[in-house]
C-alpha cells in the first residue's frame, strides 16, 4: 500500500480555497497545468511509499502515539508557492511550528516501524495545487495567491492516507486518496 501521513483541511477551508483556485485556472497557460482536486487537497506529513501490509499496525500506532503527543493547533491556507518551475502550492498560517512537530512525530513514526523515510530537509507546509507538465511560468500564479487567507480553523486529527495512483492512461485521471484511519489530536480520546 502507497501510504502517507497528513493533516486534511476541513470542507469550510477547502471551498475557501476552491474560489481561489477557480481563479487561478482563468490565467494564461492554466490549461497547461495538471490541477489537484479538492479531495487530495491536504498537507503530507510524512511520505512512506509503498508499506507492506504487516507494517501497517505498527505503524499505526505509532501515529496514534503521536497524534496523543501533539496538541490541537490552529492553521489557516494562506498565501502561495512554488517548488521551481513544476509545482503550485498554497502555504499555511497559524501555528506552524506545531504543523512541523507533527510532521517530525510522524517521519519518526514510520523510521521506528522500519520503513525508510524521506531525505526530507526542513519540512515546508503546503499544499499542492497544480503540478506543471512541462516547465512553467508559474510566478503570476504565486503572485495572485499572495493575498490569499483562509479561516483559520483547529487542527483536531492526524489521518494515514492510502494513495492509488491513476493506471487508466486517461489524460487528466487524478490519484485517489482513501483515508484509512485518524487520531485525535493532544489528550481527547484516553
Amino acid at each position: 500500500m502507497r501510504l502517507f501521513a497528513a493533516v486534511l483541511p476541513p470542507p469550510e477551508a477547502a471551498a475557501e480555497l476552491a474560489s481561489a483556485a477557480e481563479a487561478l485556472r482563468e490565467l494564461p497557460g492554466a490549461g497547461d497545468l495538471r490541477w489537484t482536486g479538492r479531495p487530495g487537497w491536504h498537507f503530507t506529513m510524512a511520505f512512506y511509499g509503498e508499506v507492506p501490509d504487516e507494517a501497517v499496525p505498527d505503524l499505526s500506532a505509532r501515529l496514534e502515539r503521536a497524534a496523543r503527543r501533539t496538541g490541537p493547533f490552529p492553521l489557516a491556507l494562506r498565501g502561495g508557492g512554488r517548488f521551481g518551475d513544476r509545482a503550485l502550492w498554497v502555504g499555511a498560517a497559524g501555528d506552524v511550528h506545531a504543523l512541523r512537530l507533527l510532521a517530525g512525530r510522524a517521519e519518526a513514526a514510520g523510521r521506528r516501524a522500519g520503513l525508510p523515510g524521506e531525505d526530507r530537509h526542513r519540512y515546508r507546509p503546503h499544499l499542492t495545487l497544480a503540478r506543471g507538465r512541462a516547465a512553467a511560468d508559474l510566478a503570476p500564479y504565486v503572485a495572485s495567491l499572495d493575498g490569499f487567507t483562509g479561516r483559520t480553523w483547529t487542527v483536531a486529527e492526524l489521518s494515514l492516507v492510502l494513495s492509488r495512483l491513476p493506471r487508466s492512461g486517461v489524460p487528466g485521471e487524478q490519484p485517489r486518496y482513501e483515508t484509512l484511519a485518524r487520531w485525535p489530536l493532544g489528550a481527547a480520546g484516553e
